[in-house]
């Protein structure tokens, strides 16, 4: 974990805050546009939030977070009680929302979604790439960083209140794309929904803030070999790796427990895991909080 302090709190939108956060012992470690960190909260919640300051700078990080009617606990915390000052806990940077080369780029972003995008947008925009923005809020007062984007980008930025104007057609957009252009987006289920329907799936990179619907087998009970440790743990039908690897004594980080931010990830030595998160586990690992075995047994790097 980095220490940083909050150095600033600003309201960016009617419901939104942005913090920006200053590394407390020296420069804070690099990252690259759709990265983000885990920031350990004073109420001993960790929640992830997506980078969406200037990479460059390396002496503060900053974050957005929108206020939750549905808050566990973080959002709410950090909208009504976080100030300025305060000491805070950040993990180093993943990155599972790549931006890629391309010859040119249509950015699609929903909400809080912005946080990703921004720093997306403004990387493609200094390398020269053709690059648009798709920005949809119900509101534009609900809508973080809107003035920002506009004053900073012009004509490259859309701005879409669908309360007021609908949401804008993604087919046609689809058809406009150029040869090599590619998509990528970040907000609610829905929007996202839409966009797959929309854009060839080769050419669409997609964020999620809740894993996708999906089905799989009823769980069955595994065993977890822990190579380091020659200890080896069962891992019944009614509870995940992450939380049998807990209760033995093993210490896996975990955030978002949904297959979503990637911090559980363990190294897989042997055994068929079944992948249930919704990043794509990279060739020898899995996300313990949501990821099974297809096998009976599991050999893992602990």
């Amino acid at each position: 974990m980095q220490q940083t302090v909050l150095d600033h709190i600003e309201q960016v939108a009617e419901d939104a805050v942005s913090l920006v956060l200053r590394g407390a012992a020296g420069p804070l470690a690099p990252w690259e546009p759709g990265a983000h960190v885990d920031l350990a909260l004073p109420n001993w919640l960790t929640r992830q939030y997506s980078l969406c300051g200037d990479p460059a700078d390396r002496e503060s990080y900053r974050v957005a977070v929108r206020h939750d009617r549905l808050s566990r606990g973080g959002s709410e915390y950090i909208h009504r009680f976080l100030r300025r000052g305060r000491a805070l806990d950040v993990s180093l940077p993943r990155n599972h929302f790549p931006l890629l080369p391309a010859p040119s780029y249509l950015f699609l972003a929903g909400g809080i979604g912005i946080t990703p995008i921004l720093p997306m947008l403004r990387a493609a925009v200094a390398s020269g790439a053709p690059a648009s923005l798709v920005y949809l809020g119900q509101s534009v007062a609900s809508m973080p960083f809107a003035d920002e984007l506009r004053s900073s980008y012009g004509d490259r930025v859309r701005i879409v209140a669908t309360r007021q104007q609908g949401r804008p057609d993604f087919a046609a957009l689809a058809s406009e794309l150029g040869p090599g252009a590619v998509v990528y987006a970040c907000g609610p289920g829905p929007m996202l929904a839409a966009a797959e329907d929309a854009f060839p799936s080769g050419r669409l990179y997609a964020e999620r803030f809740r894993p996708a619907p999906r089905s799989f087998a009823p769980n069955t009970a595994f065993e977890a070999v822990c190579a380091r440790s020659g200890r080896t743990v069962e891992v019944p039908a009614d509870e995940s790796l992450l939380d049998v690897l807990t209760h033995a004594g093993f210490p896996v980080a975990s955030g978002c427990r949904e297959g979503v931010c990637g911090s559980c990830e363990v190294a897989v030595l042997d055994g068929a895991p079944e992948h249930r998160d919704d990043i794509g586990a990279p060739e020898g690992r899995m996300y313990a909080c949501v990821s099974r075995a297809l096998s009976p047994r599991l050999v893992v790097d602990l």
